[in-house]
C-alpha cells in the first residue's frame, strides 16, 4: 500500500480498516455495490442544555428565592444607596446606620479623594481606551504602584481593575500542574478560583493553624516544584488574622512562596494602617506576593500585587488579567492614589478605626452575642445559627435604621450564618452602643 504522508499511525490505521470494510460491503452485495448504511438516529438534546432558565444554578437559586417568599422573607440584597455610604447612609428615602460598607477610614466621599479623582478625569478622560501595554499608560498608574510598592518597602506593584481577578489572574498564570497551593480553609473565592485555573493541586488546612501546614509541608513538600502558601490579613467573614512570623519562618524552611491577601487589613491594622506587616513588625520581603484590593481603605476599584521587581514585570508583561485588560481609569487610580497619601497623613483616622472597631466588640459581648473569633479590628459577626434567622434579622433591623447585611450558605456554613458589620472611624460610641441594644433585643 501506498505511504501516506503525514498521517499517525492511529489514523493510518483506522483508514486501513475502513477501506478493507468498504471492500467486504461491496462483496458481499448483490451487483458488487455497496449496501446503503441506515440513517442513524440523532439523540434528542435534553432543553436542559441549551436553555438558561433550566440551568441546575439557576433552578437552585429559584428553589431559595419561592422557598423565602412563601416564609415572608424578602430578598436583603442589592440595596439602593443614595448618597456617600460610609458609617451612615440613604436608602429609600432614609437615613440609616450604616454597617454594610468596607469604608473604613471614610475615604470614599473624602473632599480630596473626590477632588483628585475629577482633576484626573479633567486631564485624562474617564478611559484608557486601551491595555496599559498597547497604549493605556498613564502617569497616575505609575505613581499610584510606586507608592504601593513604598507602603510594603518592596521592588515594585502593579494594579489589576478587579479585586477577584487580581487573585484568579496571579495564581493561575504563576503556578501550574507540577504545583502545590496550600489556603487557609477559610480563604476567599478568588484564591480558590485562581487555583482551579492554574492546575495546581489545592490542599486546605485548618483556620490559622500553622503547626498543621509546616505537617503537611513535611509530607508533601518534596512531591511538587513550586509550592505557595496563601493566607488573609484579616478574614472578611469573621474578622482576626493569622500569626504572620510563624507562617514566614514555615515558608522559608520549606523553601515555599508565602502570599498574604490584604483586602480587609490595610488600613485597619498596624499605627499607620500599613497593614499586618506593620502590625507584626515585619520586612516586605519576608513576603512574596502581596495583595490588596483598591475598593476598601483605598476608595476606588481594583487590586494590586506588590513584591520583588521579577515578580511584578513577569506579571505586567504575560498575566492575561493583566496584559488583556484594559487600563484602570484615570479618576479610580488617582482617586486611590489620593486615598494612600490621606491614609498616611491622617493617622488618627487610624486610631478612630481601631479604637471603635474594639469598642463595639465590647459592646457586642456584654450584650450576649456570638461574635466567633473577631479581634475587633473593623469586621465584627453576628453569628445567629441559620441562613432564615440572620435574613429576618437583618430585615428587622433594617426596619429600625440600622443597615446590615446578612451572611448566608454557602458563603458560610449554614450553622454560622450571621449578621456581618464593618466599622467605619466615623462611627460614633453612641452609634455602635445603640446598635449592640436593638442587636440583643431582636435576638
Amino acid at each position: 500500500m501506498k505511504k501516506l504522508p503525514g498521517l499517525t499511525a492511529g489514523i493510518k490505521d483506522k483508514l486501513i480498516q475502513q477501506a478493507l470494510e468498504r471492500k467486504l460491503r461491496q462483496a458481499a452485495a448483490p451487483g458488487g455495490q455497496a449496501p446503503a448504511r441506515p440513517a442513524e438516529k440523532k439523540a434528542e438534546i435534553p432543553e436542559e442544555h441549551y436553555r438558561f432558565h433550566l440551568h441546575p444554578g439557576y433552578q437552585q437559586l429559584r428553589i431559595i428565592n419561592d422557598g423565602a417568599k412563601r416564609l415572608g422573607v424578602k430578598n436583603p440584597f442589592f440595596k439602593l444607596h443614595e448618597s456617600t455610604a460610609g458609617a451612615d447612609t440613604r436608602i429609600g428615602g432614609r437615613e440609616f446606620i450604616n454597617y454594610a460598607s468596607y469604608n473604613y477610614l471614610s475615604m470614599s466621599g473624602d473632599p480630596v479623594v473626590i477632588a483628585a479623582a475629577k482633576a484626573a478625569i479633567d486631564r485624562y478622560g474617564t478611559s484608557v481606551s486601551a491595555s496599559r501595554v498597547v497604549s493605556g499608560e498613564r502617569p497616575v498608574h505609575r505613581q499610584l504602584e510606586q507608592e504601593i510598592a513604598a507602603l510594603y518597602g518592596v521592588d515594585d506593584a502593579v494594579t489589576f481593575v478587579s479585586g477577584h481577578a487580581t487573585n484568579v489572574s496571579t495564581i493561575g498564570y504563576l503556578f501550574g500542574p507540577r504545583d502545590l497551593v496550600l489556603h487557609d480553609e477559610l480563604i476567599h473565592n478568588s484564591v480558590l478560583q485562581g487555583i482551579q485555573l492554574s492546575g495546581a493541586r489545592r490542599l486546605p488546612f485548618p483556620h490559622n493553624d500553622w503547626e498543621a501546614l509546616d505537617t503537611i509541608l513535611n509530607e508533601q513538600r518534596h512531591q511538587f516544584e513550586r509550592v505557595l502558601i496563601v493566607l488573609e490579613g484579616i478574614y472578611s467573614m469573621d474578622g482576626d488574622y493569622p500569626d504572620l512570623p510563624r507562617f514566614i519562618e514555615i515558608k522559608q524552611r520549606h523553601r515555599a512562596f508565602l502570599m498574604v491577601d490584604e483586602a480587609h487589613s490595610l488600613g485597619v491594622m498596624g499605627a499607620r494602617g500599613f497593614g499586618i506587616r506593620e502590625h507584626f513588625g515585619v520586612a516586605g520581603s519576608d513576603v512574596d506576593i502581596w495583595m490588596g484590593t483598591l475598593s476598601k481603605t483605598l476608595a476606588g476599584c481594583g487590586g494590586y500585587i506588590a513584591g520583588e521587581t521579577a515578580l511584578i514585570e513577569h506579571l505586567k508583561f504575560l498575566a492575561p488579567g493583566f496584559l488583556y485588560s484594559v487600563g484602570m481609569p484615570p479618576g479610580v487610580a488617582a482617586a486611590s492614589l489620593a486615598a494612600l497619601q490621606r491614609m498616611k497623613e491622617l493617622p488618627e483616622r487610624v486610631a478612630a478605626l481601631q479604637a471603635r472597631g474594639r469598642y463595639f466588640l465590647e459592646q457586642a459581648k456584654m450584650a450576649g452575642i456570638d461574635t466567633g473569633m473577631s479581634a475587633g479590628l473593623a469586621v465584627v459577626p453576628a453569628i445567629v445559627g441559620s441562613s432564615l434567622k440572620a435574613t429576618r434579622l437583618s430585615a428587622r433591623l433594617f426596619e429600625l435604621g440600622i443597615s446590615v447585611q446578612p451572611i448566608l450558605y454557602p458563603a458560610v456554613p449554614e450553622k454560622s450564618a450571621r449578621l456581618r458589620f464593618f466599622i467605619s472611624c466615623e462611627h460614633t460610641e453612641e452609634q455602635l452602643r445603640h446598635t449592640a441594644t436593638l442587636l440583643r433585643a431582636e435576638m
